[in-house]
């Protein structure tokens, strides 16, 4: 089963791009081992975006939750998340 990263972000965070494409890049890395999902919490169209993220109990973006656990609060750089998927494979 494919590892399940989900990226918390905003329209207006600076610092949300930049979890944003390190998720995307380790997806080009690690292929159909991880699944990416980018969540944006103040999407008017999606109110349950913001209703999963008060299910995490995420206070702030970016925050990355791998498997339903909260992992990164604040964007990691491709190395840190990648080091830390690699070693769930």
């Amino acid at each position: 089963m494919a590892i399940k990263v989900e990226v918390f972000s905003t329209s207006t965070c600076p610092h949300c791009p930049a979890a944003i494409e390190a998720a995307e890049k380790a997806k080009d890395k690690l292929g159909e081992s991880i699944d990416v999902e980018a969540i944006k919490i103040d999407d008017p169209n999606n109110p349950e975006n913001r209703q999963r993220a008060i299910d995490y109990q995420i206070m702030a973006v970016p925050t990355i939750v791998i498997n339903g656990d909260v992992v990164f609060v604040g964007a990691p750089t491709e190395n840190e998340l990648i080091a830390h998927l690699e070693s769930m494979l």
